[in-house]
């Protein structure tokens, strides 16, 4: 670092750009951020969140529901244990790229592979080192969950009116439909098991009980843990009919997390989940998958201020009174004075009051916002696969 680095508070806010600077990030405000590029070089448009997560930020770059985000990780210190070929959600990340505080140190952990540096470029992400995060994090919470461009700069002087044009035009996530360019294409059978140290990944063994998945965006995690309650998964796109899930004869049909405005993914999943519904199988959701059950139920879903995104968001499982500390990421919520009768409201949120799980009262359906597969943790939800489970084996 230079000391003429040292001395410049990271994240200026004005257009000059400083001679340390290889690039920044510009809001469609005219806001700039300077800082050093990372990953590869070039550009990503999208709206810019934050996640509270302190761990499992390789998990979190490549969860299939940021896509269309910037990701500014609030936790100073992320690359420090490099990254691996095993702690991914999905083969080809869709979020636009990240924002840090602190430089990605070297490696230090005997499962790194890469540096998280090289990882970046390797994926084709675009981030950003030496942002004043606070001050980027408070500014998404006091004003919302602004669009912005990351730049990571090959050579000379970007040109911020360019950079923050490009955001400026950039319609933003409420109304766009994700799910379709993350899902995919065709069917496949899921069989591997959660990482167990020593052993890594396992594959199923006896099935017990046959699942179809419909992929809005499903991190693998989640069917690894289906996988190890005796679960054999049969993945379908986001555009699957009712008649496609059924074909299957499943026990059980998990609606999976995704990104994007459910509405507008709605259009033609609700149909499906109505479907499905109606044939009484046992239904299960998670993040996306919830809002769209909720949607086909008959209530509403609303954009949030600036979402949920961390793994230590306490909810209340209404029915219990215990509190689970949860991981969650999203932008949406379903509106709580929109349930119909006969869905009652089964978790809340203990940060700001809002509907966090459903259930249909007298049938085999439920769903949450949260993520219960600990990809990052933490692990106190766990049960709410087994309560699926359970509730395919009562009505198999």
């Amino acid at each position: 670092m230079s000391s003429a680095e040292a001395t410049r508070p990271p994240g200026r806010l004005d257009r000059e750009v400083p001679d340390w600077a290889t690039g920044a990030l510009v809001l469609a405000s005219g806001e700039v951020f300077w800082g050093r590029g990372l990953g590869r070089v070039g550009r990503a448009v999208g709206e810019v969140c934050f996640n509270t997560s302190i761990t499992g930020y390789q998990e979190i770059m490549t969860d299939p529901s940021y896509a269309g985000q910037i990701i500014t990780f609030t936790f100073p210190h992320i690359g420090n244990v490099g990254s691996n070929a095993e702690d991914v959600e999905t083969t080809t990340p869709a979020a636009r790229g990240c924002v840090l505080r602190a430089a990605i140190s070297e490696p230090s952990n005997w499962r790194a592979a890469q540096h998280f540096g090289d990882w970046l470029a390797s994926m084709d992400l675009v981030g950003l080192a030496g942002i004043d995060t606070r001050r980027l994090t408070r500014r998404i919470r006091d004003g919302g969950a602004p669009v912005g461009t990351i730049l990571h700069a090959a050579d000379g002087a970007p040109d911020v009116a360019a950079l923050q044009a490009e955001a400026a035009a950039w319609p933003g996530l409420e109304g766009m439909d994700l799910a379709k360019d993350v899902s995919c294409r065709q069917s496949y059978e899921w069989t591997e098991t959660t990482w167990r140290l020593g052993a890594g990944y396992g594959t199923l063994g006896e099935a017990r009980y046959k699942v179809v998945a419909v992929d809005f965006g499903a991190k693998r995690n989640i069917l690894r843990n289906l996988a190890d309650l005796g679960c054999a998964v049969t993945v379908v796109p986001a555009s699957a009919t009712a008649e496609d899930v059924l074909r299957h004869r499943p026990d059980g049909v998990f609606l999976a997390n995704g990104p994007g405005d459910p509405a507008a993914t709605g259009r033609y999943a609700v149909a499906m989940v109505k479907g499905v519904l109606d044939a009484g199988v046992p239904t299960f959701g998670i993040c996306l998958g919830h809002q769209i059950l909720a949607l086909a139920l008959g209530a509403r879903t609303s954009k949030m201020h600036h979402g949920h995104r961390g793994a230590n968001h306490p909810v209340k499982d209404l029915e219990t009174g215990k509190v689970e500390i949860t991981s969650q990421n999203h932008g949406f919520v379903v509106d709580k004075d929109s349930l119909p009768d006969g869905v009652s409201m089964t978790h809340v949120s203990l940060f700001d009051e809002s509907l966090e799980g459903i259930k249909v009262d007298g049938a085999p359906v439920f769903s949450v916002q949260y993520h219960p597969e600990a990809s990052p943790g933490p692990q106190d939800s766990h049960y709410l696969f087994k309560r699926f489970v359970a509730m395919m084996a009562a009505t198999g």
